[in-house]
């Protein structure tokens, strides 16, 4: 390892980072924003580590060091936030949290003095906002989304209350989280910086981090203030009230974050405006329809985040408010901000499927990537049992188009027989 130079440490860890599913295109502002967050020996050490969550012996082993000075590493890189760790049947375990939602975010997730966050902010602006390559790989590169909108619950009628399903709750998956963590705005921190305040002058103090991800940003380096239910509900009703979209984790169970996002700041909502009709994030399952109580104020196409809401001339020269479904992400703040309650929502006719949890989320991004290995191999090596038994578990679960798909990635004489086993 000594006879690594700083430029090839850097180019390893980002080819390890681009063994996620979910990369980080090169370019020259990634070199960059790699330099920032990492020490020459942090890039070299990481660029080694397995893509799957691993021990201090593991670490020890791969970096021929004593396991007391790879833990004293690992936890040093932990309050960095360039890892997160986890407690798994008494054993503590290191994983590096990929791109986004991950190391990119929690570098901005408060204020530090141990890195220059405005020149990182401005790296970001330019890698992100100027560049499109690493925008159009995590929104568009995979038919799952990385992320998934909740609806604003008290807009909701009666009837939509009936229907709607408990994973499809933001407030449900507050009161499920084991932890809670609140954090700044990424988004609108970075905007700050780079002299592009929010538009809508939005709280920064709304970023919610959910479940083990939240206790460690919180334990280590504190990235995040750990809070209870009745605070997060606070911030929800905080965000309502700004007109902001609530993104979640894509996943029905433990989904590790929910941020409440701008249309000016916000990649995802960014993306959404700047490439549509495509759609960087899952919508709800709601759409909204406008009656004839529109009066034509305007409102509504004001406080859409992805200006999926125009002004259309009515025959009696009236201008009413008409939304395009197939940009709209059905998160209601219209309902919320009209003043004639003339906007409800009602389900959509085709049902948006959301994965299970965490690992059925990147295992079919893996399957439409063709990275899928990448998954359940670190350098042609097995990862490890249970590594292996989660990611099979789903593979098994999936249409068989999907199966195949699978299977053809792994190149697994094992897969194959699972595949084939009676059902």
């Amino acid at each position: 390892m000594g006879h690594i130079t700083s430029k090839d440490a850097y180019k390893n860890l980002e080819e390890r980072i681009n063994w996620f599913t979910q990369g980080a295109p090169p370019t020259e502002s990634l070199y960059k924003i790699l330099q920032v967050l990492y020490t020459d020996q942090e890039a070299k050490w990481v660029a080694l580590l397995p893509v799957r969550p691993f021990t201090a012996k593991k670490a020890a082993q791969i970096w021929h060091i004593n396991e007391a000075k790879a833990e004293t590493f690992l936890e040093h890189l932990c309050e960095k936030a360039l890892l997160v760790d986890s407690f798994y049947d008494g054993k503590r375990e290191f994983v590096m949290p990929p791109p986004m939602a991950g190391f990119i975010e929690f570098a901005l997730m408060r204020t530090r003095g141990d890195i220059d966050q405005k020149y990182l902010s401005e790296l970001y602006y330019q890698y992100m906002n100027v560049e499109e390559d690493f925008v159009k790989d995590l929104f568009f590169a995979t038919e799952t989304f990385l992320g998934r909108v909740y609806v604003q619950e008290p807009v909701l009628t009666n009837d939509n209350t009936v229907h709607i399903l408990d994973y499809e709750r933001a407030s449900q998956m507050i009161a499920e989280a084991s932890h809670i963590g609140l954090g700044t705005c990424y988004c609108r921190h970075k905007m700050l910086h780079v002299g592009h305040p929010c538009q809508i002058d939005a709280p920064l103090d709304v970023c919610l981090t959910l479940g083990n991800v939240a206790r460690s940003l919180a334990e280590n380096g504190q990235h995040a203030r750990l809070i209870d239910k009745n605070e997060a509900m606070a911030v929800l009703e905080r965000s309502y009230a700004a007109n902001l979209v609530q993104i979640g984790e894509n996943v029905r169970e433990n989904p590790a974050f929910i941020c409440n996002c701008c249309g000016c700041c916000c990649e995802a909502l960014q993306a959404a405006r700047k490439f549509s009709p495509m759609q960087p994030v899952a919508t709800t399952n709601y759409i909204p329809v406008i009656s004839d109580a529109c009066i034509g104020c305007g409102k509504c196409e004001k406080v859409c985040p992805v200006l999926a809401i125009s002004m259309k001339n009515k025959q009696a020269g009236q201008d009413v408010a008409a939304v395009d479904h197939q940009i709209c992400l059905g998160c209601g703040v219209c309902v919320r901000n009209c003043p004639t309650h003339a906007i409800h929502l009602e389900r959509r006719e085709i049902e948006v499927i959301t994965p299970v949890n965490s690992t059925h989320r990147f295992v079919l991004q893996a399957i439409e990537k063709g990275t899928l290995q990448n998954l359940v191999f670190d350098n042609q090596a097995f990862a490890n049992h249970r590594a292996m038994a989660a990611v099979f578990g789903v593979i098994l679960k999936l249409p068989p188009v999907k199966q195949i798909l699978a299977s053809k990635q792994f190149k697994s004489i094992y897969l194959d027989k699972l595949l084939s086993a009676p059902k």
